[in-house]
């Protein structure tokens, strides 16, 4: 089909105020996403504002790109949402599993569970150790429904047979394949210009080593949280050279998280 084009005079005075009221409110929804974006994220004092004859009151949390952002950036809200959700998916799982084989309820489970629990999850590095666990609850449930294995048996056998990292060391494992990209400039420059090369005041051994420099933060609670601490932080305890860093990677992690030796 050939696209038609019309000259912008025989469009008709309806046509031209409708599109332009049309980009009045695209422009006023983004103002008004944007500053609830903005209001949630700081601890400012609640005010309103006024769009168009309508007010338009703060928001305490936030929804953007499928994470709930709270005023307090604990994501408390957020791994709530996720709970509810993904042991809603898993109850429904556990009652076809009786029909399905390991290799079927696996692929369910990465469908519905662990590809949630691994969106987004770089920005809960530092979080609180008792919110952790309520995200290790679901992928415990979620090894235990795949193995069949019973309650009472200990849950890591399970995570080592599906060769699973736990939620903690998953975390670390996106930061850390976010500053290699970054360093690498295959990542954003939003997230590249946080990362600087360590660079010693004299010659030293560490200067050949890669290592990234470790910023000073003011607030343990939310400073030591920000990526461009963690990941230096992570970066440097990392012990293997960044040519072999891809792939070796996870095999790290996995020997740290259960323990095992070389």
């Amino acid at each position: 089909m050939t696209a038609q084009y019309f000259p912008a005079q025989q469009a008709s005075p309806m046509a031209v105020s409708m599109e332009a009221v049309t980009m009045v409110n695209l422009l006023v929804l983004e103002v008004v996403s944007r500053w609830k974006i903005v209001s949630a994220l700081t601890k400012m004092e609640p005010i309103t504002i006024c769009v168009d004859g309508s007010t338009i009151p703060c928001s305490k949390q936030v929804k953007s790109l499928g994470v709930i952002l709270g005023n307090t950036i604990s994501f408390n809200a957020h791994i709530n949402t996720i709970s509810r959700n993904r042991f809603f998916h898993l109850r429904n799982i556990a009652r076809l599993r009786p029909a399905l084989t390991q290799q079927s309820a696996e692929v369910l489970v990465n469908a519905y569970v662990t590809s949630r629990l691994d969106y987004c999850n770089s920005i809960l590095s530092g979080i609180p150790n008792k919110l952790l666990h309520r995200l290790q609850l679901i992928q415990n449930s979620a090894a235990r429904i795949i193995t069949c294995s019973k309650s009472t048996s200990h849950i890591t056998p399970s995570l080592m047979q599906l060769h699973w990292l736990p939620v903690a060391y998953r975390i670390n494992f996106k930061v850390l394949l976010l500053a290699y990209k970054s360093l690498n400039n295959n990542a954003p420059t939003y997230l590249t210009d946080l990362l600087e090369v360590y660079t010693p005041a004299h010659p030293l051994r560490s200067s050949s080593a890669g290592l990234l420099r470790v910023p000073e933060v003011n607030l343990c609670t939310l400073g030591e949280r920000a990526f461009s601490y963690i990941a230096p932080r992570l970066w440097n305890s990392f012990s293997d050279s960044i040519t072999v860093f891809k792939s070796r990677l996870k095999t790290y992690f996995f020997k740290k998280a259960y323990g095992l030796t070389d």
